[in-house]
């Protein structure tokens, strides 16, 4: 249970900081923090939380990373459903928060996009469902990449959080314009949740991209990287 809990909180932290510097302050007048404060936000989420609770759950955070451990073979199949289950609770909680604040604005409307990944009309920069498909796999692919390799234990001792979070923030420098960046189903199931429509029938790209980017990444370590 401390785990799940970990991986509950963890997520929570990812979705609340890294999508609410996209809803609050990205666009903010004048002082806005634009796409490189959130893609530094995304970043800055998961390294402290890798340091907050990594050594209770391995800090995963992301369906599409346990299942990328789990392809890569660093983490127990039997485990698997409790740690997304636990990741999706946590990232639709943390939308949940966000939806009450944005909501007791005062010229509040709705939640328009609510920072919720998509494709085509809903892609940022207009990319196609195609475009996406193949940011989302490459990118996840890169992402368990740095995971496994920061992780192996011929790797330096203690830098593994911040590899992961500046390989997160890279992630989102290059992709916020095209999809807003995924890389996560948990995170993207929670935001479409509650922005709805087109968003929600789009979300099966980034359930689909990013698990299967995670497991050939997962396959190409085991196979090349792995070795004593």
């Amino acid at each position: 249970m401390k785990k799940l809990f970990a991986e509950f909180f963890g997520t929570f932290w990812l979705v609340f900081g890294g999508c609410g510097s996209a809803i609050f302050a990205a666009g903010f007048p004048e002082l806005g923090i634009g796409f490189l404060g959130v893609a530094l936000a995304f970043g800055l989420t998961v390294l402290t939380m890798v340091y907050a609770v990594g050594h209770i759950s391995g800090a995963h955070f992301n369906p599409a990373v346990s299942l990328g451990l789990w392809a890569g073979g660093k983490f127990p199949a039997k485990d698997i459903v409790g740690y997304i289950v636990a990741q999706v609770i946590g990232a639709i909680a943390a939308a949940g928060v966000l939806f009450v604040i944005v909501s007791g604005k005062s010229d509040f409307v709705d939640i328009g996009g609510f920072a919720a990944n998509g494709y085509g009309e809903l892609s940022p920069g207009g990319y196609s469902m195609l475009s996406v498909l193949i940011a989302e796999f490459v990118l996840t692919l890169f992402f368990l990449l740095v995971i496994l390799g920061s992780i192996h234990h011929k790797a330096p001792k203690g830098f593994a959080g911040i590899a992961i979070g500046l390989a997160l923030t890279l992630i989102h420098l290059i992709s916020i314009p095209i999809s807003n960046t995924s890389v996560n189903p948990a995170r993207s199931t929670s935001q479409a949740l509650f922005a709805g429509g087109e968003f929600t029938a789009q979300l099966w790209l980034f359930w689909v991209a990013p698990i299967l980017g995670a497991i050939v990444a997962g396959i190409i370590h085991k196979g090349l990287f792995d070795k004593e």
